[in-house]
């Protein structure tokens, strides 16, 4: 399993490239739960804190895939700086409004503003794709498995958010509420910096094949397949997240919600590294329907568990088929896209994502006052229920795309 991947990082370049991606993706899981400390903490009102990292998430959402769309066109060079410097200067604003005690309405413009953020995991994943690309082409020999590519990559988004929230938390508990975002944006000012002083792994901007208009690289059937897919399993991720919180506190142990979001990570990202490993014979569309259904029926088991212990089996188990189905989702936008517009398509991608798990404890905050956990987690089967339900259209072969390649690279 090991020789996968120092076969990977044997590649030139590699390892400050994924350590600079490791540090610039750790504000995406600080900054909002940062917002959300900083205001429970010093105004004490959650729906405060809700509506401000609500703002902050869906501006990012919205705002990441038009950053990457200019990259694409303009290169990672030229437009990242613009993008970092803008979205740091906003958080400040914010920061400082919000200390001072300032007018709320700047607060949440602030906010919007921040959300105008680089997506870091697609900025290196290109990196990657154009690693392993030109490995091939210069030996004339057999590379690395892109797919272990993306499967490292995974695991380091898992370790990310394992990661950045409670440290985010404990700054701004530890130290002063608004501890916890500064310092993930002076780790984007680092990670980005250091990213972009990597010339010998940034690829070449495509002017005259990147798609035009904000929304144009989504009439790939690939690319939104995936966006609907990957944003109902952050729905999944980010309800299991909030109910098992909610669980953990009914169980009269709050202390352990930290455990099994801990094991969901765990189960992630021990099974994103064994994948990674594996060499793919079969298409990457019948692989992918595979790990939908099984992201889908895993978390049927949660509206039966009654101890912390059965929860953490639980996440465990589900978490293993998580990174799997992202790797493949990934792996088949790669297959399905231009080279001139992938940074955009995998940001799209991870958009989707974040917007998911934005999504997720909004809709079950209101049914866990109401019902309990229990009520949180009927969301997750909700909303596995319509990831098998959009199966057969979002995984489905289309001669307009790539898709029907086999994943064997």
């Amino acid at each position: 399993m090991a020789s996968s991947y120092r076969a990977l990082f044997r590649l030139p370049g590699t390892i400050p490239l994924t350590t600079a991606g490791l540090l610039a993706r750790m504000p995406l899981s600080m900054i909002g739960i940062g917002l959300i400390t900083m205001v429970a903490t010093a105004r004490g009102s959650y729906g405060y804190a809700g509506a401000l990292a609500a703002v902050f998430a869906v501006s990012s959402a919205l705002a990441t895939p038009q950053v990457a769309r200019l990259v694409d066109r303009f290169g990672q060079r030229r437009i990242v700086p613009i993008a970092v410097v803008v979205s740091l200067a906003a958080l400040a604003v914010l920061l400082i409004t919000f200390r001072l005690d300032g007018p709320v309405p700047v607060i949440f413009i602030a906010a919007a503003c921040a959300g105008l953020l680089p997506s870091m995991p697609a900025l290196v994943r290109v990196r990657w794709v154009g690693i392993i690309r030109g490995e091939r082409e210069r030996t004339g020999k057999d590379a690395p498995e892109l797919h272990t590519a993306f499967a490292w990559e995974t695991v380091l988004d898992d370790l990310s958010f394992v990661l950045g929230p409670p440290i985010s938390i404990g700054l701004s508990v530890g130290l002063f509420p608004e501890a916890g975002p500064l310092v993930g944006g002076v780790l984007l000012l680092l990670g980005a910096g250091w990213l972009l002083s990597q010339r010998s792994t940034e690829p070449r901007p495509g002017r005259q094949g990147v798609a035009g208009g904000p929304l144009s690289v989504l009439r790939i059937p690939a690319v939104w397949g995936m966006v609907v897919t990957l944003l109902t399993m952050g729905a999944i991720l980010g309800t299991v997240d909030v109910a098992s919180v909610a669980f953990a506190e009914r169980q009269g142990i709050p202390a352990a919600a930290s455990i099994v979001l801990a094991v969901y990570a765990l189960g992630s990202a021990l099974s994103g590294v064994v994948f990674g490993t594996l060499t793919l014979w079969r298409p990457t569309r019948v692989l992918l329907r595979i790990g939908i259904v099984g992201t889908a029926l895993t978390t049927l088991p949660l509206i039966w568990i009654s101890t912390v212990a059965e929860l953490s089996i639980t996440v465990f188990i589900a978490g293993a088929f998580f990174a799997p189905t992202m790797i493949l989702a990934t792996k088949l936008i790669e297959e399905s896209v231009p080279a001139p517009s992938l940074t955009e398509a995998l940001t799209w991608s991870t958009a989707g994502l974040a917007f998911g798990v934005a999504i997720g404890p909004a809709v079950a905050g209101p049914l866990i006052d109401e019902l309990g956990a229990n009520g949180g987690f009927r969301v997750s089967l909700i909303a596995a229920a319509v990831l098998l339900v959009l199966l057969p259209v979002v995984a489905r072969n289309d001669p307009r795309d790539g898709g029907a390649a086999s994943s064997r690279t």
